[in-house]
């Protein structure tokens, strides 16, 4: 193929980018080049596409298929009106993010509200991430109303090498340590991934068989003790010393979810939260989605973290945080 990657250099586009050329196709990528390098083998077009005309140098060129990851309203229009009629089939990645709400665990892309899209003058998320879903929703219906040709994936938790936040790679470096090691909630709690170089060679299988509709891009939810004991043994922890501390008690300690200073990434506790990492990934892994073993995903996002230690933002748990927590836990009626 003649692909176009609207992005390119940075994890998931790179991940795209460097597997295309692997698989031999003719590869594009169109960015600022802030956010990273190019990978080798493609063909790099430097250009900032918030600017109506950014995408100037590809003037008069047709693509057999085109891949956008932006989050940027004006990113999308200006692509969509630069590019109309020269790309035969459009994948836009979108995320979980567009959703309203994840009470119920198991639900999917027909049964589950939307946001709605992103207030008139928004064209893209606040410095902390606020109308991020807004503006997926937004880019999504653009790209619906304006192309034939569409593959919509709605991203969840993607996980692996050159992973820029600290969610996953948090727990690979704290498995990796050994020691007692803080978890949280319940060991049957549901947790989902996929990984970026599953994501990648799923959104290549789509614009090579021409896959259209939308789908939520996330491997199969499993029980969080096996999520940790997988990541553990990827790590050379096969036996990992697992405390179980309850959601009240982390809360009542103002150990906070999800990702950022004194968090516990893969954590988000509350009911309203039971379905965020438990989407129903039947339909993703039936239409060509492809998941490895989390062991695997541990393994290689360790060897990358070794190898370029200050990529990783460090967050999560610190460990004379995660030792004070322990101590309460054991010593005041904990399990």
């Amino acid at each position: 193929m003649r692909l176009l990657i609207l992005g390119g250099t940075q994890f998931l586009g790179r991940a795209v980018a460097r597997l295309a050329v692997a698989q031999g196709h003719d590869v594009t990528c169109v960015a600022r080049g802030t956010s990273g390098a190019p990978v080798a083998g493609v063909r790099f077009v430097a250009a900032d596409r918030s600017d109506p005309a950014g995408l100037a140098p590809l003037d008069g060129e047709r693509f057999d298929a085109a891949i956008d990851v932006t989050r940027w309203l004006d990113q999308a229009h200006h692509a969509i009106a630069a590019l109309a009629g020269r790309v035969d089939h459009w994948s836009f990645v979108s995320s979980i993010s567009v959703y309203a709400g994840f009470a119920a665990p198991g639900g999917g892309v027909a049964d589950t509200p939307l946001l709605p899209p992103a207030p008139e003058g928004v064209t893209g998320p606040g410095p902390d991430f606020r109308w991020y879903g807004e503006c997926k929703v937004s880019i999504e219906r653009a790209y619906a109303e304006a192309v034939e040709r569409l593959f919509v994936c709605r991203a969840g938790l993607i996980i692996g090498p050159e992973d820029p936040s600290d969610r996953f790679p948090y727990w690979v470096r704290r498995l990796a340590a050994g020691g007692e090691v803080l978890a949280p909630g319940a060991p049957d709690d549901p947790v989902q991934y996929v990984d970026v170089d599953d994501l990648a060679a799923w959104l290549l299988h789509a614009a090579v068989t021409d896959l259209t509709g939308t789908y939520d891009g996330i491997g199969a939810a499993v029980p969080r003790v096996a999520a940790l004991r997988g990541i553990a043994a990827g790590v050379g922890s096969p036996e990992p010393r697992l405390t179980w501390v309850d959601a009240d008690f982390l809360q009542s300690r103002e150990i906070r979810p999800w990702s950022g200073e004194r968090s516990l990434p893969l954590w988000v506790p509350g009911t309203d939260w039971a379905g965020f990492l438990a989407r129903d990934a039947r339909p993703a892994l039936a239409a060509g989605l492809v998941t490895r073993p989390v062991a695997e995903s541990a393994r290689r996002t360790l060897t990358w973290m070794d190898a370029d230690p200050g990529a990783v933002r460090q967050g999560g748990l610190d460990p004379v945080d995660e030792a004070a927590v322990l101590r309460e836990w054991h010593a005041g009626g904990g399990r």
